[in-house]
């Protein structure tokens, strides 16, 4: 028997995220040769929202849990392993299985059976748009869905810390109300709607955020020195020639008979880059992905103004744009983004922090001033 959910988030996010699965799975009927999910209705949303929150508290040997959850029938996946027994899905149960289903790409795979929820089994396979809940960390959820087409990063939904509630908005990023704020994201590196194709450097936001140490990328011009101002000379570490390896094999993306062999060629690809991003300075790739140097520093050049004030934005539904100083956006790299993107209007900047933050730099010409959008919560 569910029982009346006690985190009281859970109710109040349920009907949204029962609205977002529903439109998209009947946008998704009409495609040909798909495996589609089940939509979840609110009270299954609810009840798995609630079991989740509380085992995200627990402790079992020192260690929290850090579980992904999905909501689908074992006949709806590839090769699942299903348990001889069935378990009920409890914030016991959770935190026992938990540390065989930690490494990422598995699933506990949970269906309601009468009137309760069970974990039946684990899958690396799921179906588009089906409902995944991850535990994050203590109090930390992600709701989010598998992409039509089965590549790239998951779709977040929502993201519930404690009694915070960010529903995202990743087609409008939150301010479809604002067309000056709306054209300086065109030049952002931002995460793709539904079914559209592999984003590269979204790929290598997710690889930055992995090693934890933060990290700082300048996006420059392919034919183009204009930037080399901005830096202090000598350059430590160029790569010579250009490391051109992620650009090639996106010009090959459509001629390649093995696309899973092509994909994990340009995984690998942008995760040599991401691991160059832990080394103290900036990585600078130029728009063609290209590796140029990393370790550099970041300097303002002669005759160019510090800056004081930048806009801030997030992708959440009925986001307020802020104007803030730089500093308050975070430390030294987020300073020297802002300043960078400042004086090299063309240029983009990506800045990771060391607690999982995720901002994005761009120039807004119709502002006239530097455009700080933070899509951390795209990328858990």
């Amino acid at each position: 028997m569910l029982s009346e959910p006690t985190y009281l988030p859970a109710r109040m996010v349920a009907p949204t995220i029962e609205a977002h699965f529903s439109k998209h799975l009947l946008a998704a009927s009409s495609l040909d040769n798909e495996n589609l999910a089940t939509a979840p209705d609110t009270n299954i949303i609810e009840a798995v929202i609630d079991i989740a929150f509380w085992a995200s508290l627990r402790r079992e040997e020192g260690h929290s849990p850090t579980v992904s959850l999905a909501l689908l029938q074992p006949h709806q996946s590839d090769q699942p392993l299903i348990f001889g027994e069935k378990l009920r899905l409890t914030p016991q149960n959770l935190i026992k299985l938990a540390p065989a289903v930690e490494q990422p790409g598995i699933h506990l795979g949970v269906w309601p059976e009468g009137d309760d929820l069970f974990i039946w089994g684990t899958t690396h396979s799921i179906p588009a748009i089906c409902f995944v809940l991850e535990v994050v960390e203590p109090g930390l959820l992600v709701i989010k869905h598998r992409r039509v087409g089965g590549f790239g990063k998951f779709v977040n939904i929502a993201v519930l810390q404690g009694d915070q509630i960010k529903i995202l908005d990743e087609v409008t990023m939150g301010i479809a109300d604002c067309p000056s704020l709306l054209s300086s994201l065109e030049n952002m590196p931002l995460p793709q709607s539904i079914g559209e194709s592999f984003n590269v450097l979204v790929q290598l936001a997710s690889s930055m955020r992995k090693h934890k140490r933060g990290g700082l990328v300048l996006i420059v011009p392919q034919e183009s020195s204009n930037w080399q101002p901005s830096i202090v000379q000598p350059i430590k570490y160029p790569v010579t020639p250009a490391y051109s390896a992620i650009s090639e094999l996106m010009a090959l993306r459509n001629l390649q008979k093995d696309r899973l062999e092509w994909r994990e060629d340009l995984l690998e690809a942008i995760d040599l880059i991401g691991g160059f991003t832990a080394v103290d300075g900036a990585t600078i790739i130029t728009k063609q992905y290209d590796l140029l140097a990393f370790g550099v520093k970041v300097g303002r050049p002669e005759n160019s103004a510090p800056v004081g004030q930048i806009i801030f934005t997030e992708p959440i539904a009925e986001g307020k744009a802020i104007k803030m100083h730089p500093a308050q956006s975070g430390g030294t790299r987020h300073l020297a983004a802002a300043q960078f993107v400042s004086d090299q209007h063309d240029a983009v900047a990506l800045v990771a922090s060391q607690d999982g933050q995720f901002t994005v730099f761009a120039w807004s010409e119709q502002l006239n001033m530097v455009h700080a959008h933070r899509i951390d919560v795209l990328l858990l």
